[in-house]
């Protein structure tokens, strides 16, 4: 189950922003995606079911000019329920273009997504694409 769980969040990255309903029937119906980032706050907070993590992604599109995207640099089980993802988003913002770390962490239970709590590292970046 724990690689399962890995392998289903490896996959997300290449749906993201567009094709996540291909996805939907891995996530719980009462999915909550929480983004934590004092630096964003006019879209910081949580995000219900996959229309909400949808409209999170629509709005850091708008945000970023279109420049959002993410891959997964290495993922970990915590047992069959935690799955910790180090990601790497990329985006322009301001004018900036970079790279910077993120913690997301993803709760499965009865083999679905049900919750999911992002935390990007907001105080450093990289601004030549090797984090």
């Amino acid at each position: 189950m724990a690689q399962q769980n890995i392998d289903m969040i490896a996959a997300l990255p290449e749906l993201i922003p567009d094709r996540l309903d291909e996805a939907r029937d891995n996530f719980s119906d009462d999915f909550v995606w929480t983004y934590i980032n004092p630096l964003l706050p006019q879209i910081e907070g949580d995000y219900n079911g996959v229309d909400g993590l949808k409209e999170f992604f629509r709005k850091l599109g708008e945000l970023t000019g279109g420049t959002f995207g993410v891959r997964v640099k290495n993922a970990y089980s915590l047992g069959d329920e935690l799955v910790v993802a180090h990601a790497a988003p990329g985006m322009t913002l301001d004018g900036e273009t970079f790279e910077t770390d993120a913690a997301v962490v993803w709760r499965f239970v009865d083999g679905k997504i049900k919750a999911a709590w992002d935390i990007p590292a907001v105080y450093t970046v990289n601004t030549d694409g090797d984090s």
